[in-house]
């Protein structure tokens, strides 16, 4: 089923917004803009037109975004406005908007669309091919790993998320997705063609395409040097299954549905069941538990 009216996907800069797959794919809306009245200007016209607005911002963006991405929400006053800081690298977050996108157009709620974002963001494997790590302190790096950025032509492969992983090109490999995916890849001052010609095939990628390096990349690798990838669920039908298989419940604060433990508008956590209300799934398990003979252990 087709949404009429789709939830509108924001993200901070032009560069995240990645090709549509399709036409029913809709674009991407950039927020904040240069200024506070611009961006208040275009989050108003935004709320009018669709509704309901998710902003996914990275982690990484400047306090001055983040900040002002919260003013807008204050001074308009809105409840419809949903902020989603992800602690994924910059095309891994461009992925995820895509993604987003997607299922904007299917008859997901916008509570559950926002609170879909987390799990989504589990089934991205997003990194990056460094010549230094140096600078890096996204992810964990031995100080080995630190000793050896200096020697002449060394590169790591580094998977950001869903579990870091950091390795030395040639010796060993990274963990790859057991599920298909389709791999997106962009170059920086490092050529792509490890990413393209090794990573993908020992993967097993249902297809590659190259995007331009999103300008927030440097910044998040601790290096202009580097070509970044980003692998995940590109088929609607498969996004739109993993989300409806996860139970909706109801935001206690807002009243939005949410799919998980938390309300992407508010933020408000799913209370805990009561302890004397067992879940139906947990009760029947329960119920059928045979009681162990005398003496086992």
């Amino acid at each position: 089923m087709v949404c009429s009216v789709p939830t509108a996907i924001a993200v901070t800069s032009s560069d995240l917004v990645l090709p549509p797959h399709d036409r029913q794919t809709p674009p991407a809306a950039v927020q904040p803009l240069d200024g506070l009245e611009a961006s208040l200007t275009a989050m108003h016209a935004l709320i009018e037109q669709h509704g309901y607005v998710i902003a996914l911002c990275p982690s990484s963006a400047p306090t001055a975004v983040i900040r002002r991405l919260h003013a807008v929400r204050s001074v308009l006053e809105s409840d419809r406005i949903a902020l989603l800081a992800l602690d994924l690298p910059p095309l891994g977050l461009a992925l995820l908007a895509q993604q987003l996108r997607q299922l904007s157009v299917c008859d997901f709620s916008p509570g559950v669309l926002a609170s879909s974002a987390r799990l989504l963001a589990h089934y991205i494997y997003s990194g990056a091919l460094l010549n230094s790590v140096a600078r890096l302190d996204r992810i964990p790096v031995s100080l080995r790993s630190h000793a050896k950025s200096w020697v002449p032509g060394a590169q790591f492969a580094v998977l950001a998320t869903p579990r870091p992983q950091l390795v030395r090109v040639g010796q060993d490999e990274l963990t790859g997705p057991e599920f298909g995916t389709r791999m997106l890849v962009a170059a920086g001052q490092l050529p792509a063609d490890w990413l393209t010609g090794t990573l993908a095939p020992a993967w097993h990628v249902q297809g590659v395409a190259t995007v331009p390096l999103p300008a927030e990349s440097a910044r998040w690798w601790g290096t202009g040097k580097v070509a970044e990838f980003a692998a995940g669920l590109y088929d609607v039908s498969v996004l739109y299954q993993l989300v409806s298989s996860v139970r909706r419940d109801e935001c206690h604060w807002c009243g939005l549905e949410l799919i998980g433990d938390r309300c992407g508008f508010c933020a408000a956590p799913l209370p805990p069941p009561s302890s004397n209300e067992l879940p139906t799934a947990v009760a029947r398990a329960a119920s059928s538990v045979r009681a162990l003979p005398r003496g086992a252990t």
